[in-house]
């Protein structure tokens, strides 16, 4: 209860600039009580939905919304505050200025408050707008990215070879199902050898993926369908009734994977083989720093893998790599994670910028990095958790391109 008094106060009091600044611009009595009304709505369904709602902590679609709207709405009164806020302070020190050296001169100025309000509300639509279209739009607004990668030691029967890499499906938070139709025939159009799953199928329970199984058991390769799990699949966001019910839940996970004709990987590998020569695909369990699940056993997983094998490596959270598989005795060509969703917020422009907040948690949180002679591709999720929507960073399917020898730079 005591959250819900501070989170309403809080929210009021940011509330209130919005709304000084709607009064400062028009003095239409129904265009205040509009605003007043979408304030009480959005902030009325949110307490409904988590503090009523059913599910305990699972993430519905319908508490993902009410999150995503009061989020809109609150950053659509901070960007007002950073306007109005200054402007009220230079107005005070003015006033006391006045008050204490004796002067007429005054800050007040209603056209001067009425033009800041302006911009004010100009300036907040924008990203107010973009979160709206974020949840309506980008969430399903699938980018295929391509690299190429060149080793001097890929075996040459490999040469070539085409990886379709997705991740962080989270089948629980899906609600409409012509755009992810959509979505698995864009993976399925690009024809790859392989396809590689990293990891977190659904936000909590197994349930979740059952109305999309045979959608995703679409999915077909010539050299297979390989998986790994990530934090979420292993149920430990929500609270169960038994700890029985908790591993139930694990298993029918996995099982329901075997059924989709994935070949799941729980600290195991595999040898693709092509004309005599073959790639090491190894899976780890989830690794993550922090308070993650440290399920993944890299030594486990590689045990009857050559020094000298090309090793293709799939572990969901990228922290791994960092903390783990680049200082490991065995050199991993390429490891295949997912797990930051690109906090699903940011701007990218190739070639020019590529930031988002969660560039400040993850070192590796977006695309392909190379570090001692080794790479990881960091898809950016397929689906979407909690805000559900994106704005800036995009659903992607990574293909990827396997190429012999060193990348020649053009002249």
């Amino acid at each position: 209860m005591l959250r819900w008094v501070l989170f309403t106060i809080v929210y009021i009091l940011i509330a209130l600039y919005g709304f000084q600044a709607i009064r400062t611009l028009t003095k239409s009595v129904w265009i205040h009580y509009v605003f007043i009304g979408i304030a009480v709505i959005i902030a009325g369904n949110l307490i409904l939905q988590f503090s009523m709602g059913a599910g305990g902590r699972v993430l519905s679609p319908s508490k993902s919304y009410a999150f995503g709207f009061i989020l809109s709405f609150m950053l659509f009164n901070m960007v007002l505050i950073i306007f109005l806020l200054g402007e009220d302070i230079i107005r005070v020190a003015s006033g006391a200025y006045a008050k204490l050296f004796g002067t007429n001169e005054s800050f007040h100025m209603p056209s001067r408050r009425k033009f800041i309000s302006g911009i004010a509300l100009s300036v907040a639509a924008v990203p107010f707008a973009s979160m709206l279209y974020g949840m309506y739009k980008g969430k399903y607004n699938y980018k295929v990215i391509k690299h190429t990668l060149h080793f001097d030691d890929l075996p040459a029967a490999f040469d070539g070879y085409r990886i379709t890499h997705i991740s962080d499906i989270h089948s629980g938070s899906f609600d409409n199902r012509l755009e992810i139709e959509h979505a698995v025939n864009l993976v399925k159009a690009q024809g790859s050898d392989a396809i590689m799953f990293t990891g977190d199928l659904v936000n909590n329970k197994s349930s979740e993926m059952s109305p999309w199984k045979e959608l995703f058991a679409e999915l077909k390769a010539n050299d297979g369908v390989y998986s790994v799990l990530g934090n979420h699949d292993y149920g430990d966001y929500i609270d169960w009734d038994s700890t029985a019910d908790k591993k139930q839940n694990l298993d029918e996970l996995i099982q329901l994977q075997k059924e989709m004709g994935y070949d799941l990987l729980l600290n195991e590998h595999r040898f693709i083989e092509r004309d005599g020569q073959r790639l090491a695909l190894i899976g780890c369990e989830n690794w993550g720093r922090g308070g993650f699940k440290k399920a993944g056993d890299l030594k486990k997983a590689s045990e009857g893998i050559h020094k000298d094998d090309f090793k293709i490596l799939m572990t969901h959270d990228p922290s791994h790599w960092n903390d783990v598989v680049l200082e490991d005795d065995y050199h991993y060509h390429l490891t295949l994670s997912g797990h930051t969703h690109g906090m699903q917020f940011g701007i990218e422009i190739p070639g020019w910028v590529k930031w988002s907040p969660i560039k400040y948690r993850y070192k590796h949180w977006a695309g392909v990095y190379k570090e001692m002679g080794q790479y990881i591709n960091v898809n950016r999720g397929f689906g979407f958790l909690g805000f559900p929507g994106r704005v800036g960073i995009w659903p992607e399917i990574t293909v990827i391109e396997l190429k012999k020898g060193t990348e020649t730079m053009p002249a």
